[in-house]
Parts: C-alpha cells; structure tokens; sequence
C-alpha cells in the first residue's frame, strides 16, 4: 500500500532513502555494552547506567490480551472496509492491559495503513503506555519509517520523555539511525534533552560509542559542554569508555581538556589511571599544541588585533 505521508519537502526527500533501508536485524539490539577500552580497567561502564530502558525495545503481545481492534492494529489482518467499520463503533483510544493504544501497536510494528486510518479517527497521538511511551518512541525504537514521519507530520511532540526520561532522538541515537534522528531534528526534537542518567543524546552515543552518531550530533551543534549525571563531560565520557577515536573526534572541536567532573578529575586522570597510553598521547599532543598555540598568541598580539 502507498500512503502519501509527506507535506514538507525535506522529509519527502528523506522518505524514498528510508523505504531502502534493510530489515534485517530489526529489533536485534544487545543491551547497553561496557564500555570496550584498550586499557586495562573500566572507567565510568554502563555499570553506572540503568540499561533497561533499551532492552526487549518491541512489544510482547499475547492475543488473548488484546481486543479487536488492538489485534487488527498488532497484526494488520483486517481488510481496509472491515476496519473503517470497526473504527466507527469503537474508542479509537482504548488501552489494553500494558495501556496501549492501537496507535502505540500499529506504530510498533509497521502497520503504516492502519497508523493512516487512526490518524484519520483523530485518535490521542500523546497517549502513554506502561512505560510512558509515546506511539512515536515506539515506532523509533522499532525503526518503523514510514508511521515515524506520518506521527511527525500529523504533530506529534518529539521531546515527550518516557520513564527512563528518554526522547525518541535518544532511541534513534542508540540505535544508530541517522535518518530517523534528521527527521526528528527536523520536527523539533531537543538536541539537549537529557534522561535521567544526565545524558544527552550526544552523551549516550559517546557512552555507546557509537561514533557515526557522535560525528552526527556535533555537525548538528550539540553541546559538548554538557554534563551527565556525574558531571562529566562528552571529553570524559569518551575517555571512561576508551574511544580513540571518540576522543581524537573530540578534540578537533577545540574542547576543554581540563574540565573536572564531580570527583575532581580531568579527561587526563581517567586516561592515565585506566592506562589508556593512545588516549594518553592524544590528550598530551593537544595540550602541546594549544599551549604553542597560546604562546605563539602572547607573543604576536598586535598581529592578532589587526587581524
């Protein structure tokens, strides 16, 4: 089935690379990973995180838990005229046992008509389940395109957090999707909204090193001077978790190597006392070069004020 989802045109670009995107190993995400640095200790794992909220991201449906149209959603085993029927004489916002809408089933699992048809009802596009999840999070963290930009389009909030204090731009970023994560920017989400581990998307990509994303969110300006709940920033972060590349990124931003976090410990210590000697020469090539830098400035400051 096609259904015409796009009104603006930098989302109808972006809908015909999304029909591309391979299926294979949706919903296949592992849990948070610990942190897999060069060096001989851990420094900041996902120890120190709640991974919960990304585990089992697709729902367990039973049918026996489900009503008709919950099923019809779920499953999209339902012609377009029994449907229509159906919608007319029930509560398009009806939960279920775990308080999901059709809309939160539909969105989870792709039945991108149905998503249409339910929009079409006016049906609460900001209902919560269990876990106060919105049918947006949900299609995210299921990467289902096509109900991701029509929820989008038919104005629904992007930077509605759930129990974790997750965004949907969080989701995108932990699951590595950049398309998804450009058409949230694109309708509004937060680039700064933070969970309640204190981490932004930037932060929770650093920590899942997930380097692509990482590349992303900086050309999109997000902070690198945001703190998570321990007060480290993006810098310590991706030393805890022994990213080399993560960190040489990082310093291409001209960013601050002598923050202290709430312990009092600069991006330096963590990489010294963890014995990450790449890390360790990176740090110490950048400060070298910013204190020739600052010298070479001190030294010529009437070429600097005609410049």
């Amino acid at each position: 089935m096609v259904v015409e989802v796009c009104s603006k045109p930098a989302a109808s670009a972006m809908k015909k690379p999304f029909g591309l995107r391979s299926k294979m190993g949706k919903w296949c995400f592992p849990c948070f990973p610990c942190c897999r640095g060069s060096g001989k200790s851990n420094v900041g794992t996902w120890e120190d995180y709640d991974d919960s909220a990304f585990k089992e991201p697709r729902y367990q449906v039973h049918r026996e838990d489900l009503g008709k149209l919950h099923r019809a959603a779920w499953w999209g085993k339902v012609s377009r005229a029994d449907l229509i029927v159906m919608l007319r004489s029930t509560d398009v916002n009806k939960r279920d046992k775990k308080k999901r809408t059709a809309l939160h089933l539909a969105s989870a699992n792709g039945n991108s008509e149905i998503v249409k048809l339910l929009l079409g009802r006016r049906c609460a596009l900001h209902a919560f389940d269990s876990k106060k999840r919105t049918a947006l999070i949900k299609a995210v963290q299921c990467q289902e395109d096509e109900c991701v930009l029509m929820l989008l389009e038919h104005g629904t909030d992007p930077n509605l957090p759930d129990v974790y204090g997750n965004t949907a731009l969080h989701y995108a970023v932990y699951n590595e999707d950049k398309l998804l994560a450009k058409a949230l920017l694109l309708y509004g989400a937060d680039i700064e909204a933070k969970n309640k581990c204190g981490l932004t998307p930037l932060l929770l990509g650093i920590h899942g090193q997930k380097q692509q994303m990482v590349k992303f969110l900086i050309k999109k300006k997000a902070n690198l001077n945001a703190l998570d709940k321990f007060g480290r920033t993006a810098l310590i972060l991706a030393v805890c978790c022994g990213s080399a590349s993560i960190v040489s990124l990082l310093l291409e931003q001209d960013i601050d190597v002598f923050f202290q976090d709430l312990s009092g410990k600069t991006a330096t210590d963590y990489a010294v006392s963890s014995h990450h000697d790449i890390i360790c020469q990176l740090l110490s090539d950048y400060k070298e070069k910013q204190m020739s830098k600052n010298s070479s400035e001190n030294s010529n400051p009437g070429k600097e004020a005609e410049e």
